[in-house]
């Protein structure tokens, strides 16, 4: 029984300290692909989203405002 124990314990361990090891790495890919993601979305939207709410250009002008 305790020879369980002690492989439990060291399974335990070994995977804490692996996990610990492993996790920036894991984040840094999630948080890569996360931002790949987003930022490929975003600029699909943009254009779209400029385009509709910009205003057109007069295709001609007038003449100057005179100031009081």
């Amino acid at each position: 029984m305790s020879v369980a124990a002690f492989v439990m314990s060291a399974g335990m361990l070994g995977s804490s300290v692996m996990l610990y090891s492993r996790l920036p790495g894991m984040i840094t890919r999630y948080a890569e692909g996360i931002t790949g993601d987003v930022a490929g979305k975003v600029t699909e939207m943009i254009p779209e989203q400029i385009e509709q709410v910009m205003p057109e250009l007069p295709t001609e002008t007038g003449l100057p405002i005179k100031f009081p």
